[in-house]
């Protein structure tokens, strides 16, 4: 089935703005402008994630609802230089706080723009993770922008950037064409279904 309702609950900074109703959390990170929003859209089927030429936009950790089943986390994006270094300090905290901080955290899926090499702060990110244990899958944005050929490469180079293991799968996804919609749905299915979550969640078809 298809995602029935979706719908945007709270914002907050810090953890005491954390919804208290202890469904499992899907959490989304990656650096600013990468498409994170427009895979969030993507993925649920309706415009609920802010999208914005302008990155950085995303300042607070949103929290939508899936199907009363469990939330997707909208994080603030990291590595934008065009902010002051309050903002940049302010945003780190909150991630850091939520990462290691959510009692209901299930899995992560941490964003990487499929046309460039992982920045220094995707490889800091990515080591973080795998520090604090928390599972991940890794999707490549925006393969639409690239020639197919290009991206079974662009590929395989962020996997080798940072520091996956061979067997570690990368998907690639568009918004634009919903390419990887499925695939990206059974990860965060297989998330949810390490508490038996699964049969009550969400299924996201193409």
């Amino acid at each position: 089935m298809k995602v029935k309702k979706a719908i945007f609950v709270k914002s907050a900074v810090d953890s005491s703005g954390y919804p208290v109703d202890d469904l499992p959390e899907i959490a989304f990170a990656g650096r600013s402008n990468v498409g994170k929003s427009s895979l969030i859209n993507t993925l649920l089927g309706m415009r609920l994630a802010v999208v914005s030429k302008s990155p950085g936009r995303t300042r607070t950790i949103n929290f939508f609802k899936v199907d009363d089943a469990f939330y997707v986390v909208d994080l603030p994006g990291y590595g934008y230089a065009k902010v002051s270094r309050q903002v940049v300090g302010s945003w780190g905290e909150m991630i850091e706080g939520y990462i290691e901080g959510s009692l209901n955290l299930r899995g992560l899926v941490h964003i990487i723009d499929s046309r460039h090499e992982p920045s220094e702060g995707d490889k800091l990110m990515q080591d973080y993770l795998r520090h604090h244990g928390v599972p991940t899958v890794v999707v490549a944005t925006k393969i639409d922008k690239l020639p197919r050929s290009k991206v079974r490469e662009n590929v395989e180079r962020i996997t080798q950037a940072l520091g996956l293991q061979e067997s570690a799968e990368v998907i690639p996804f568009s918004a634009l064409t919903r390419d990887g919609k499925r695939e990206l749905g059974g990860a965060i299915a297989s998330f949810l279904d390490s508490e038996d979550e699964q049969q009550n969640g969400a299924e996201f078809s193409r």
